[in-house]
């Protein structure tokens, strides 16, 4: 249906108003279609508050939203800053297991919000709580707080983990 939208929108071209249109519309665009209305940052941080489970995750549309979003942004090598994680959004949640070790503590708060997690996405998310280099500290140290804020990511804990937590 929004793709089928998206064809009766851009029928007479991009609208400049395209920022007024559902998020999730900008899902089946490209970054290049909407550079007459806005940079590709602009782009990416709408594509980012959109609901990005529309497309599933091993789409080819999704896959290249991510790698044009990493571009866009200059993400050098695999490490992403707070900032650029709330760019990227929900698509975080499609960063392989080498981008959530590099970037430490900074994806975990966006990355709380995905739904699912593929073995290996669970594997780093784990190395990263474990190493203690994160804003909360190492498990031992958490406060009853700290599972609340880690909430979304609470199923990919191991014993190992939770076991160390006061308390």
């Amino acid at each position: 249906q929004l793709s089928c939208l998206l064809k009766m929108v851009t029928l007479q071209g991009i609208p400049k108003d395209l920022d007024n249109y559902p998020k999730d519309l900008l899902l089946f665009l490209s970054p290049s279609d909407y550079a007459a209305t806005g940079s590709c940052r602009q782009f990416f941080i709408n594509i980012g508050k959109a609901n990005v489970d529309v497309l599933p995750r091993e789409a080819p549309q999704r896959q290249q939203l991510l790698l044009e979003a990493l571009e866009c942004l200059k993400v050098p090598g695999t490490q992403i800053n707070e900032q650029n994680a709330e760019v990227l959004g929900r698509l975080v949640c499609d960063l392989g297991g080498e981008y959530i070790r590099s970037s430490g503590g900074s994806l975990l708060k966006d990355l709380s919000q995905c739904g699912s997690f593929l073995p290996e996405q669970e594997e780093a998310i784990r190395d990263v709580l474990s190493s203690g280099n994160t804003t909360f500290g190492p498990p031992a140290v958490w406060s009853a707080f700290t599972p609340s804020e880690l909430s979304g990511l609470i199923p990919v804990l191991d014993p190992s983990i939770l076991q160390q937590i006061p308390k």
